[in-house]
């Protein structure tokens, strides 16, 4: 099987746990995730198997979609539920304070990401540094929210909907809000339902996948590889040419089916299979640079 597969990851668990649970269901070592969830968190993973994990270069950088749960009157090391909290003993702040605080959290903006975190310092993850005591400072980034909505406000929480680019901290979001209320605040809850084009409406949950594999249907999980990549033009090609492509030779793609000057192509076996992504030389010329 080489394609896609959408998980509704449960709360628990690493996104390397599910990778790994997937592996024993599709009996491969070939797979990768686009883009990881807190052990906290759930829902959307996206997971590439088989020899699609070579598409991975062509996601990663899509806005993402979470629905959170923001806690007041809390913080911890790692500004979330999972972490050693603290009550800080602060007034809670009012409804139109949180609303009007919120505010600061849209459009472009520097973010500091939290220190127990993915983010490399000289090559080592940050998490890592903090694990052993080491002091670790995280130089902010700017991110973009392009939509926050509130859903839900209660006296010592607020519940939103966030979409933002590719590398936003829900926690610090969490964080600094508390900061800047005077309150503390942490994420006690997260929900990831779209990455990018992905939904969490298609995702499957472990145990479904469970089901599907002790039936002998676990294929019906798997987006072929063919239908990936939804927004690029293909073409399909007799063998000659695939076997040219799979050597790595040029090919010529038909204007009357390729618009002229896309930057990709997908090749495609006349039997539907995804033979290379083709990369423009010049126009209706590709070269395969990522071969299946």
């Amino acid at each position: 099987m080489n394609g896609l597969v959408l998980i509704d990851k449960p709360a628990g668990c690493t996104s390397h746990d599910v990778v790994n649970r997937w592996r024993k269901l599709a009996k491969t070592k070939r797979v990768g995730h686009l883009g990881t969830l807190d052990p906290m968190a759930t829902g959307l993973l996206a997971l590439l198997t088989g020899t699609a994990t070579r598409l991975a270069q062509f996601y990663g950088k899509d806005d993402k979609t979470y629905c959170a749960r923001i806690t007041f009157g809390q913080i911890s090391d790692t500004y979330d539920a999972e972490g050693q909290i603290v009550e800080t003993g602060a007034p809670l702040p009012t409804p139109d304070a949180v609303r009007a605080a919120l505010t600061a959290f849209t459009g472009r903006f520097l973010q500091t990401p939290p220190p127990v975190s993915a983010k490399k310092i000289n090559g080592v993850a940050a998490y890592k540094l903090v694990r052993k005591q080491i002091p670790v400072e995280l130089a902010p980034v700017e991110i973009e929210v392009k939509h926050l909505e509130v859903t839900s406000l209660a006296p010592d929480n607020v519940e939103i909907v966030v979409t933002c680019s590719s590398g936003s901290y829900i926690r610090s979001i969490a964080h600094d809000l508390g900061q800047n209320l005077g309150c503390g605040a942490l994420l006690s809850r997260l929900r990831r339902t779209q990455a990018g084009e992905f939904k969490i409406e298609n995702a499957w949950t472990l145990d479904s996948l469970i089901e599907l594999a002790d039936a002998g249907r676990l294929c019906e999980a798997v987006t072929p590889a063919a239908k990936m990549l939804a927004h690029v033009p293909a073409e399909h090609f007799n063998v000659t040419v695939e076997t040219q492509i799979r050597q790595g030779r040029d090919f010529r793609t038909s204007p009357f089916v390729v618009p002229s000057g896309a930057p990709i192509v997908k090749a495609l076996s006349y039997s539907g299979e995804l033979i290379a992504i083709g990369q423009l030389k010049i126009p209706n010329l590709y070269h395969p640079g990522t071969v299946l």
